[in-house]
């Protein structure tokens, strides 16, 4: 299987290894993932957010890295791409108040194609009307939001068509593991082949 076109939407303090893990692990297996922000270029950068979960009623938050933009919002066309990664994170509470943010995850949920999210990301599906129906997890502290937008709660981490979802970042084998198989990427188990084999 070739490599595919994977979109993820990211913005200022979104959760740093809910962007950085997956657009890392997905170009490890041979997919390019284009990172893109509204009112930024290619090239820019998002600072990240650390969310840290030490036994406090909720997360812990910490400064992360600056996380460099692989592409231009402005300039994507969400067709051209196979699917979509929305990451956790603050972030998700104002970028889901940008229309062409919520225009485009409404072209991966018509068109059928992959979607993977989690934590807060699910803040940014319910505020662009596609989860209606679906089965899904999220952030627990989302959970009133997203069955507001017509959802079923699991707690765990759950594939339903093209939605595959978790609630924050300890989940990410996990939920990889199912974006990936959505994906029809083939992962090689145990020792890597040698010229000998």
């Amino acid at each position: 299987m070739s490599g595919q076109q994977i979109l993820m939407i990211v913005g200022d303090f979104g959760e740093d290894y809910e962007i950085m893990v997956p657009f890392q692990a997905l170009q490890a297996v041979g997919h390019e993932v284009h990172a893109v922000c509204p009112e930024r270029e290619e090239g820019e950068t998002v600072k990240t957010a650390i969310h840290d979960f030490r036994g406090d009623q909720t997360y812990l938050e910490e400064r992360g890295h600056d996380f460099e933009l692989t592409a231009t919002f402005d300039e994507i066309d969400p067709a051209d791409y196979d699917a979509l990664v929305v990451p956790g994170g603050r972030a998700p509470e104002y970028l889901r108040t940008y229309d062409e943010v919520l225009d485009a995850v409404r072209h991966f949920f018509e068109a059928d194609k992959p979607v993977a999210s989690l934590c807060h990301g699910p803040q940014i599906l319910a505020a662009a009307g596609v989860l209606d129906g679906y089965e899904m997890t999220a952030y627990p502290a989302v959970q009133p939001e997203v069955e507001a937008a017509g959802c079923s709660w699991v707690d765990e981490v759950t594939t339903d068509g093209n939605l595959v979802t978790a609630q924050a970042w300890p989940d990410h084998p996990e939920w990889l593991a199912q974006f990936l198989d959505l994906l029809g990427t083939e992962i090689q188990h145990g020792q890597p082949a040698t010229a000998d084999d």
